[in-house]
């Protein structure tokens, strides 16, 4: 049995990725998460307690910490998902997610190298560092032409995507310079359960449920692919598994969307699963809001790399996704709400460059 180290592995992505390598009964997970805001044992539930799943709090930055997790765990590959996500927040504060996007990806990949090193020669043969990314480090698209490939140059827009830039290029040197056995993949948008309530999915659903207006920055017209985060945690297995060593996979979708269309299809989802008890649509909470600062016009990833080599394609469509993803939170306030209330309550980030 493989055992994987996952890195973030109580966020968003992380998590799906927990549940799914545990689900397929051939890997043993070990789970390395700081816990900072976005964090939550609860997304892990269904797992704790599983023989072949362990959970260690520590911080990616720790190099020493990370060794000895590293050395007792008798880590075979590391999918390192361990990030600041959020663009606002990037905006609000740039210096922590220069710390851990970037130092922290640097200690990582120090602990890495050590440990490889001292492996059997089978075990260093088989030894992987997945480092996971996003399409946001390849900059913007016009809105009528071109799409991401793995050749695509890197141009950055935000704090975000620079540190996620920065990262990449770490891993890339540690592959060429320390010949550290390296895959990297960068994905589109994700949504589905677990998602924390200020991305645009998860905060239009909840903000709606909660009757407050549905924020839409500028006009709505910015495009992202969109994907459902089980389909790119199998994503993720393959290029961990199958990818070859020192490339680069993107993952999308293929799921184009305005996000004012995204809005109004959440608004008519929830129109039919649940009205809202005064009448109306939820598209009249629909609010227009000053736009985000370097807002990129649109982002579309051809996956066709990871499809062809790694044999992989998404299980959900875009409406068949949105619509589980919609049911999910209908039906786990459980989750969501305590975040609303004691975490996050859908107040505007990133705000501080706007004149």
């Amino acid at each position: 049995m493989t055992t994987v180290l996952v890195t973030g592995g109580a966020g968003f992505i992380g998590s799906a990725v927990c549940r799914h390598l545990i689900h397929t009964e051939r890997y043993r997970v070990v789970n390395l998460d700081k816990l900072t805001y976005a964090g939550s044992l609860a997304s892990l539930r269904d797992i704790e307690g599983h023989p072949n799943y362990v959970f260690h709090r520590a911080d990616i930055c720790d190099t020493k910490s990370v060794r000895r997790i590293l050395v007792a765990e008798r880590v075979d590959r590391i999918m390192h998902l361990a990030a600041e996500s959020h663009v606002d927040r990037s905006i609000d504060g740039p210096m922590a997610f220069v710390n851990t996007n970037v130092v922290g990806t640097v200690s990582l990949l120090a602990a890495a190298v050590d440990h490889w090193r001292n492996l059997g020669d089978d075990a260093r043969m088989g030894f992987r560092f997945h480092h996971v990314s996003t399409d946001e480090v390849f900059g913007d698209l016009p809105f009528d032409s071109g799409v991401f490939t793995e050749e695509t140059p890197y141009k950055p827009s935000s704090p975000y995507s620079a540190s996620k830039a920065a990262s990449d290029h770490f891993v890339r040197a540690w592959h060429e310079t320390y010949r550290l056995p390296v895959v990297i993949s960068n994905c589109s948008n994700n949504y589905g359960p677990f998602h924390f309530p200020e991305k645009l999915i998860p905060l239009i659903i909840t903000s709606a449920l909660d009757e407050r207006p549905l924020p839409v920055y500028g006009r709505g017209a910015n495009v992202r692919d969109w994907l459902y985060v089980e389909d790119h945690a199998r994503a993720l297995e393959a290029v961990m598994s199958k990818g070859r060593e020192g490339e680069s996979y993107n993952i999308g979708g293929r799921a184009e969307r305005t996000n004012l269309e995204v809005v109004r299809t959440i608004c008519a989802l929830l129109d039919a699963k649940r009205p809202r008890k005064g009448g109306g649509s939820y598209t009249d909470l629909i609010t227009f809001v000053a736009d985000r600062p370097g807002h990129d016009r649109r982002y579309a990833i051809d996956p066709a790399k990871s499809e062809r080599e790694l044999g992989w394609c998404p299980h959900e469509t875009f409406e068949t996704g949105l619509a589980r993803t919609v049911d999910w939170f209908l039906d786990n306030g459980w989750w969501w709400k305590p975040i609303r209330e004691q975490l996050f309550d859908g107040t505007r980030l990133g705000l501080l460059s706007v004149g």
